[in-house]
């Protein structure tokens, strides 16, 4: 009888174990009526200031609402198989129908798209404002007067395969060097051509906080090479709705016009010169929060 009691004890604690490790593997939920997952991953790509920008304006809304969202960069590819193999929950900042086409169609069955934020994005091709020319079609002609050089970002980026692939060749510049290093970079070569009144030829794209703080033009395209106009969306794991259906809603409904987008660029990239965005966001919130609250409202 002692032994069956032991028995008895020891499948109790046993099934108590088990039913304890269950509940640990359950993940937290906001709570106060949302079944919302706690702990969220947002994607970030590496210097795409626009997807900085509305990634650190979700983290601070999503933290209010009782989440814990966090932010992780990484360049454009590892994100794509991030999000494909859910190590990160959202991204922001996807251009569609072109610049992340062949990322979409390679990860498009393991991803979701929760609708564009923005519509008035395109690529382009930008020079000082002061610069000698203003069409591409100009440009082979007049390379020696930009060093014979344009600076691009990211090497894997959809805008320097758009350039290597459809504007080079269009406008006959393969005479040129094509520097391709990352966005922080070709910011830099393009603020101290600027400052210096020298003349460069960058890849850029709009919306950017450059075209409102630098005196920058974009070049015409005759031929069209980068002109069709882009949205910008936002893209989930597979099973992000299942995990986030708040959260889901919410992002669906999000809309921000360039206009809105380039007061947060500003504040964030212009007036500001450090890392730590979190108070120069909330100080953003504060001085728009009626939009912020719509965000939020259904």
């Amino acid at each position: 009888m002692k032994n069956r009691s032991l028995s008895l004890i020891a499948l109790g604690a046993v099934g108590l174990l088990a039913l304890s490790g269950c509940a640990s593997a359950e993940a937290a939920v906001v709570g106060d009526g949302n079944k919302d997952q706690k702990d969220i991953t947002i994607a970030v790509f590496n210097g795409w200031d626009e997807g900085v920008a509305v990634s650190e304006l979700w983290k601070a809304i999503l933290d209010e609402k009782g989440y814990n969202a966090e932010l992780e960069y990484a360049d454009v590819a590892p994100v794509y198989s991030g999000l494909s193999s859910g190590d990160y929950d959202l991204n922001m900042d996807v251009w569609m129908p072109e610049t992340h086409a062949a990322y979409v169609k390679e990860y498009g069955d393991d991803i979701v798209d929760l609708g564009a934020w923005n519509e008035e994005s395109r690529l382009t091709i930008a020079v000082n404002e002061d610069a000698p020319i203003d069409s591409l079609a100009d440009l082979a002609a007049n390379a020696d007067k930009f060093n014979n050089t344009i600076v691009g970002i990211e090497p894997g980026a959809g805008l320097t395969l758009a350039t290597t692939d459809r504007v080079i060749p269009t406008y006959g510049l393969e005479d040129m060097e094509y520097l391709t290093s990352s966005t922080a970079a070709m910011l830099t070569e393009l603020t101290a051509a600027t400052k210096a009144g020298e003349n460069i030829v960058v890849t850029l794209w709009e919306p950017h906080w450059a075209y409102g703080s630098l005196p920058i033009k974009t070049l015409e395209d005759p031929e069209g090479t980068l002109d069709n106009t882009e949205a910008l969306h936002s893209y989930a794991k597979a099973d992000f709705a299942k995990d986030f259906p708040q959260a889901t809603e919410w992002i669906k409904g999000f809309e921000m016009d360039l206009d809105k987008l380039y007061t947060l660029e500003k504040a964030m990239f212009v007036d500001y010169d450090g890392q730590d965005y979190e108070p120069i966001v909330a100080k953003w919130i504060s001085e728009n929060q009626e939009y912020v609250d719509s965000l939020t409202s259904k």
